[in-house]
């Protein structure tokens, strides 16, 4: 229930799935941009929470990654995506 709490989380899923998107540590401000100009507040919480986690991590140079936990759950998750894809085209 505690991982569900946190992936339920407004903005968690987006923060984790921008983190994976590129495969390269993502600065603050350009997680911010990616993230739809999302509040600083709301980024650097999400960050604390998916840290505290073990989930991602910042690099020496202030940029986030992912964990390999981070990677776990991302593998996890994509039957979940092929099933949104699947039910995306039904609407």
């Amino acid at each position: 229930m505690a991982a569900l709490d946190l992936l339920g989380r407004r903005w968690t899923l987006r923060v984790i799935w921008e983190l994976h998107r590129g495969g390269a540590p993502v600065g603050f401000r350009d997680l911010q941009r990616r993230c739809d100009a999302m509040s600083s507040s709301v980024l650097s919480t999400r960050l604390a929470d998916l840290r505290e986690a073990g989930i991602a991590a910042p690099t020496d140079g202030a940029a986030w990654h992912l964990t390999p936990l981070g990677d776990d759950l991302v593998t996890a998750m994509g039957p979940l995506l092929d099933w949104s894809h699947a039910w995306a085209e039904r609407q």
